[in-house]
């Protein structure tokens, strides 16, 4: 687990994704505005947040604007990571009316989304109070990692591994194909990787064979809470300990108080719902 610097992700993280996404909208142009906006108009559109949030993503639906507007002008009231109630303004854009029109919906794509993985982020560091430390994983949309975990970065929350080359992780299904997890675990070993080696484990009898083949965190995933609460009292000096698997936000206080380390959320960056964010234009 990778507590990352919170600190504005570099542009290279994001530039050709708008890009992309931007040329997905547009096809053979803005038909609607092309026909309707003098190419002369300018205008002042306002980021307004319509229910309280987490604020994640700015800088990327900035860019999706200066992509068709190079020139125009950003007022950020507020940054990443920082709370916005219904009402407040989370930026304002002047520039030229058509390209701000043509960027709307791909800048509002990009700042709903990932502010809404940062709100339920928050939602769930809230309710863990300092007891567990809260987890993403891999469950991203495709393509779209790197701001999705910095989303959840915006939130208060830790990234787990970023990619398959960022950690030692043996899963279900390498169990299923290999005779034991100690001899999964005595392969990874004999590779050579100087990283910490983390298994998932369904049972007890798991977390046994996983403890005694030295691992150095135990992903302990589905048990029951009677189950958790022995995994935890067994791995305790031995090994670091993450929940796994049905983490809700009505359970997650109650399974930060077992004692593990790390409880891990693929609901952050899954399925969180989308912020509610509109933008608002009118004539400059």
């Amino acid at each position: 687990m990778k507590t990352v610097p919170f600190e504005p992700l570099d542009p290279a993280h994001y530039r050709e994704t708008v890009r992309r996404a931007l040329a997905e909208d547009l096809g053979w142009g803005d038909l609607t505005t092309d026909s309707v906006i003098d190419e002369k108009m300018r205008a002042r559109g306002v980021l307004i947040a319509k229910s309280r949030l987490v604020v994640a993503g700015l800088d990327i639906a900035v860019e999706a604007f200066m992509q068709l507007d190079p020139g125009a002008k950003v007022t950020r009231r507020l940054s990443d990571g920082e709370i916005a109630e219904p009402g407040a303004v989370i930026a304002e854009i002047a520039g030229y009316a058509a390209p701000l029109l043509t960027a709307e919906r791909t800048a509002l794509n990009f700042l709903q989304q990932l502010s809404g993985m940062a709100t339920l982020t928050r939602r769930f560091v809230d309710a863990a109070a300092g007891r567990v430390t809260v987890l993403d994983t891999r469950k991203t949309p495709p393509t779209l990692r790197a701001l999705a975990k910095y989303a959840v970065r915006c939130g208060g929350a830790t990234n787990h591994r970023s990619g398959l080359d960022d950690g030692l992780m043996i899963k279900d299904n390498h169990i299923r194909l290999v005779s034991s997890i100690r001899e999964a675990v005595l392969a990874l070993r004999e590779a050579g990787h100087d990283m910490p080696i983390e298994v998932e484990a369904q049972s007890l009898a798991q977390v046994d064979e996983a403890l005694g083949a030295g691992v150095d965190v135990l992903m302990i995933d589905n048990m029951t809470t009677e189950d958790m609460r022995e995994a935890i009292r067994r791995a305790r000096g031995r090994a670091k300990v993450e929940i796994s698997g049905g983490v809700t936000l009505d359970r997650v206080a109650a399974l930060a108080a077992l004692g593990a380390e790390y409880v891990s959320v693929g609901a952050l960056t899954h399925s969180a719902p989308a912020a509610d964010i509109s933008f608002e234009l009118e004539r400059a």
